[in-house]
């Protein structure tokens, strides 16, 4: 006697076929979720440390950021001495306001300093041209603060005579929020002192 319904078995049968191949795509798709996610972690594991000059470990995101940190404290290094000694008669005032964005009271009083000893009505009188030639500054990493040493190399034109200076300064940085576009690389010079000043002659200039 036939019957309109398929026989119970082919269909437990089926059901079984389509259970099983569930069952088993669904263990190899963990299985390569599992390897994947064992390499990009070991690989991670690898290359997220580096190694420090004592033999220490150190994140490598902690050692980019110090990286980052470093050139953007030479920039603004190189931008502050720039402003404040790269200046004439036409220029000094705009650039000293610029370079006094980029530090504390210990730049501001120096600058009041200079003014009362007479530096920018010398400037002005004369027409003075000081002129920077070079700022290769160092970064000095200390318990997690940053100090620097700067060497200035500027000339002053007198119209007929030229001399070459050498100014040492010092100080230290802090992080700062940035504050486009007078300050740029979000970083203060704190505690700014100009160590020695020397003029240059012909012999010195060539060693």
């Amino acid at each position: 006697m036939k019957t309109p319904y398929k026989d119970i078995y082919k269909v437990l049968k089926l059901n079984r076929f389509i259970v099983l191949a569930v069952v088993v795509f669904a263990f190899l798709s963990s299985s390569i979720a599992l390897w994947m996610a064992f390499s990009a972690n070991k690989k991670v594991l690898n290359s997220a440390f580096a190694i420090n000059t004592d033999g220490s470990i150190i994140p490598l995101k902690l050692v980019t950021q110090k990286e980052n940190f470093k050139v953007e404290a030479l920039a603004h290094l190189e931008l502050f001495h720039t402003y404040f000694y790269n200046i004439d008669a036409s220029n000094y005032e705009k650039n000293l306001e610029k370079a006094l964005w980029l530090g504390n009271s210990s730049v501001d009083n120096l600058y009041r300093q200079k003014k009362s000893d007479g530096v920018y009505n010398r400037l002005l009188q004369y027409s003075l041209v000081q002129k920077v030639l070079s700022i290769d500054s160092k970064i000095i990493e200390q318990n997690g603060s940053y100090g620097f040493r700067t060497m200035t190399i500027f000339e002053i034109n007198r119209g007929s005579v030229v001399d070459t200076y050498e100014l040492v300064s010092s100080g230290k940085l802090i992080t700062v929020d940035r504050n486009f576009p007078s300050n740029p690389h979000g970083l203060l010079i704190t505690e700014y002192f100009e160590n020695t000043l020397k003029k240059l002659t012909d012999e010195s200039r060539k060693e």
